[in-house]
């Protein structure tokens, strides 16, 4: 936070506390914090009766500034960001991830990893630099075997976190709300003041704060600011809060709320109860504005005018989440996370062209001067190959490229900025199935915000098939010609294969003249002519049939036993563009 000059310098870094339900996540923030904002503590009706917490929860909590952020006075603030453990509620905490500096990862000490803490997990993985364990409900141990009991689950979570971006983070054992929710408020917390000011002594480390790091603040570009809270104060007007996620914002300025399309002036702003001129990324806000039903506006976002696009379709770079079981199938619907919205969308995924696999590409662009290549699936070390790539495989691996990339076609529009974080899940999964419901996750790389973009964008998008066909020659009619069978059904228009190239098993190129009859057969006329080897197989071939005409069934069986041993099979391979209007076929 930008302070006002002359008052100490605050640096604000946004904590999320994530975790499964029940594990004490609110209990513990409450714990931690001194200052509560509005949107903290299950204020929310549907919240206290239910007694889980159903969107972010904020609140603040303010130390000494650390040695390690710099010289002079100032004051370290943590925002803790409640997010929603319950299941149904992931989509809360998709979005709560973004506005993440540090995460604590609360763990119920007499539970240990659960399905929703793995989820946390990787959605930590995806979107957040440092984290921090926390071992919680340990007054539930019997007190003779609690240190014990916090030493093995604490061996378990590094085992857990060794193969991930978090190995060895530091693990604190608490009691945030000893006794539980019913016990009295003069129940003193345990450990909680240790996971601050780490208590051996004022000189160690101190757990939060030695995590506490200067996260790259920038308030140069369009202000965008992820609104999770709307209320409205009598004679003053409608208040919005939230977290800054890019740009800055001052006194006077216009902001756009792009779901609906309004724009308001900024008449005054607080951070945690006091008032500023000034804000930027990074920092949470309350943002008031005049003549705005913040019924309007529960959660969303909103921005410097005119700065972020409604879109219809995306480009997004993906990787599929390990923890993801089962494929990833072209023509499947997600529920797709942009930016602050989840909405379903069906998905289409390709890669580069089977020579490019291994290209370095720039990252964060497209290039729709490149052939990409159709994927029914996106290419794991358990996906099954596609013909396409049988052919780039080596001894039996699959080669696997890369970078890979997506389509995505929302069901409904979507507001997000460039660039922005994209998740795919399969949410409608069994909640209380033991399984992760992320898929995927990726950055948007292009937005497709014409509604006709499947006329006016697709076909500059140049993702291919490749096409197999395989035929039989049936006889040779000269030197240079051959007619085959098989390859075509009876009622396909040949001609629109006419001069396209094919290959014989034994070795000779050839050029589909035209059709022969009406069953389908077709003509090839071979330049360079046939080889005498292959004559005489195709010759030989043929004297069996017809011998075979002449006597009795059970030759016509072995004939063509024989016959099926080696016949001279046609090759038509050919590339179309998924996104040509016009199915041209074309061949390298």
């Amino acid at each position: 936070m930008a302070a006002e000059p002359g008052a100490p310098r605050v640096l604000n870094v946004n904590v999320g506390v994530l975790g499964h339900i029940d594990s004490g996540k609110t209990a513990l923030a409450r714990a931690l914090s001194t200052t509560g904002s509005t949107a903290a503590f299950d204020r929310a009706p549907q919240s206290r009766a239910r007694g889980i917490t159903l969107d972010l929860g904020f609140s603040c909590l303010r130390t000494a500034l650390p040695p390690q952020l710099g010289p002079g006075p100032g004051e370290l603030q943590f925002t803790l960001v409640d997010c929603p453990g319950h299941a149904s509620l992931i989509r809360t905490i998709i979005g709560g991830a973004q506005i993440i500096d540090l995460m604590m990862l609360v763990i119920d000490v007499t539970k240990g990893m659960q399905t929703q803490s793995a989820e946390c997990l990787v959605i930590g993985q995806i979107a957040c630099q440092k984290m921090v364990v926390v071992l919680n409900k340990i007054d539930l141990l019997p007190e003779g075997k609690r240190q014990s009991a916090i030493e093995k689950m604490t061996k378990k979570m590094q085992k857990t976190l060794e193969n991930t971006k978090f190995c060895g983070c530091p693990i604190v054992a608490v009691a945030a709300k000893p006794g539980g929710p019913e016990a009295p408020e003069s129940e003193n917390p345990l450990g909680v003041s240790e996971l601050i000011e780490d208590g051996q002594g004022s000189t160690s480390e101190q757990v939060l704060k030695s995590q506490a790091y200067l996260p790259s603040r920038d308030p140069s570009g369009h202000f965008l600011m992820a609104v999770d809270h709307c209320f409205s104060i009598k004679g003053q007007g409608t208040v919005m809060t939230g977290t800054i996620l890019s740009g800055s914002v001052s006194l006077g300025d216009n902001v756009e709320i792009p779901a609906l399309k309004v724009t308001k002036k900024v008449k005054s702003m607080q951070m945690f109860h006091t008032p500023v001129t000034y804000a930027m990324q990074g920092d949470r806000v309350g943002i008031c504005v005049t003549q705005f039903d913040p019924k309007l506006l529960e959660r969303g976002l909103i921005c410097t005018p005119e700065s972020l696009h409604t879109i219809y379709a995306a480009i997004i770079s993906l990787k599929k989440i390990q923890y993801f079981r089962g494929a990833l199938q072209t023509k499947a619907k997600f529920h797709i996370t942009v930016g602050h919205e989840t909405v379903m969308g069906r998905v289409m995924f390709f890669s580069p062209a089977p020579a490019d696999f291994n290209e370095e590409i720039k990252e964060n662009a497209f290039d729709f001067e490149k052939d990409y290549l159709y994927q029914e699936e996106y290419l794991s070390k358990d996906s099954n190959p596609s013909e396409e790539n049988k052919e780039n495989d080596q001894a039996g691996e699959v080669q696997l490229p890369r970078h890979q990339w997506a389509l995505l076609e929302f069901e409904k529009p979507v507001t997000c900025p460039k660039l922005c974080l994209v998740i795919g899940s399969k949410l409608d999964t069994d909640i209380h199935a033991n399984t992760c419901r992320l898929a995927f996750h990726g950055v948007l790389l292009q937005g497709m915000e014409d509604k006709n973009y499947t006329e006016t964008f697709l076909p500059k998008l140049k993702v291919y098939k490749l096409k197999h066909k395989e035929g039989q020659v049936e006889r040779v009619m000269d030197d240079y010609s051959v007619i085959g069978r098989s390859l075509f059904k009876k009622e396909t228009n040949i001609q629109i294969f006419v001069g396209l190239k094919v290959k014989l098993s034994t070795g000779e190129d050839g050029i589909i003249e035209g059709g022969f009859g009406q069953s389908g057969k077709f003509k090839i006329r071979i330049p360079d002519g046939l080889k005498p080897d292959t004559k005489m197989l195709l010759t030989v071939a043929s004297k069996k049939k017809s011998k075979a005409g002449k006597g009795d069934t059970t030759k016509e069986d072995e004939s063509s036993k024989n016959d099926s041993a080696q016949p001279v099979t046609i090759s038509l391979l050919f590339k179309r563009y998924v996104f040509d209007t016009q199915k041209k076929m074309i061949q390298s």
